[in-house]
């Protein structure tokens, strides 16, 4: 599950830095009918701001209220929301660094006693992780090792495990 926002990877064109930190500030700017909102992120190298567009001249009228007053009352979920949206992220020409901004929940002990146990693990949002570092984590071993497991075929999962992963996935772990 998320503990934070994550970082923004862009290029700061102050001090050359490559990550921006979001904080859940917005800015809504109105031109008569026409209405702009950007999702403001801080340099961290320089403290600079920078603006990721979330709305671009449209019509007042056909934007929700809810929206609206989530814009102007920088709420944070929102922030969260919208850098998970593959469309702004593309628009804007970024991407988001997870590293730190996630915590694994294994709601038990970290090594089971069995011989054989199947893990099912949930996503509360879609951050990408590989499976390999996910199940080192949960159940206190090295990455190594893992990798082991799965080579001698104790760790099967219907999924790749060697990738990046954001969606729900299960295992079984053989002892």
């Amino acid at each position: 599950m998320p503990t934070c926002l994550p970082l923004v990877l862009r290029r700061c064109p102050a001090c050359a830095s490559e990550r921006f930190r979001a904080n859940g500030k917005f800015r809504v700017n109105a031109h008569h009918k026409l209405i702009d909102a950007w999702l403001l992120v801080l340099c961290t190298g320089c403290g600079d701001t920078a603006k990721l567009t979330v709305l671009e001249r449209a019509n007042v009228r056909s934007v929700r209220p809810e929206l609206l007053d989530r814009l102007h009352g920088n709420d944070r979920g929102l922030a969260a929301e919208l850098l998970q949206d593959p469309v702004l992220r593309r628009r804007n020409r970024v991407a988001l660094d997870w590293d730190g901004a996630w915590r694994l929940d294994t709601g038990g002990a970290g090594r089971p006693d069995r011989e054989a146990i199947d893990v099912s693990v949930r996503f509360a949002a879609p951050i990408p992780v590989r499976p390999v570092r996910l199940i080192a984590e949960g159940f206190a071993l090295s990455r190594a090792e893992v990798e082991r497991l799965v080579a001698e075929g104790r760790l099967v999962s219907a999924v790749r495990l060697s990738g990046k992963l954001s969606g729900d996935f299960t295992f079984t772990l053989k002892r």
